[in-house]
């Protein structure tokens, strides 16, 4: 398993998310620079955002979640065009960054 993942759950419909474009930063000298990308699947996954066996070294990260087109592809009003969650990595434990969404409102937690 990668050691980050996501997933995004639709709290409005009471659905995971899929089709959402998900994208990693680490910020380095005062810049956010990309790591990686990828697309939840039809569980509103992105499993291997991260390449497997490969730990990212400690740093702040942040994962940008462009929710925008999802709401429009549902014929849904939002707020938010999009999310981004800026966390610490400062082990070589899993990381799971969940997203609970809806048009006006979004949370997360760290999970297992």
């Amino acid at each position: 398993m990668s050691q980050l993942t996501t997933h995004i759950l639709d709290t409005s419909a009471g659905i995971p998310a899929p089709g959402i474009a998900v994208t990693l930063f680490v910020l380095q000298e005062k810049e956010w620079l990309q790591l990686a990308a990828g697309i939840t699947n039809s569980d509103g996954r992105v499993n291997n955002l991260w390449e497997e066996g490969s730990s990212l070294p400690h740093g702040l990260y942040k994962l940008h979640f462009d929710t925008q087109e999802y709401f429009e592809r549902n014929f849904t009003a939002s707020f938010f065009p999009f999310v981004e969650i800026a966390f610490y990595i400062n082990s070589h434990a899993h990381y799971h960054v969940p997203l609970l969404l809806s048009p006006f409102a979004y949370s997360t937690y760290r999970g297992s």
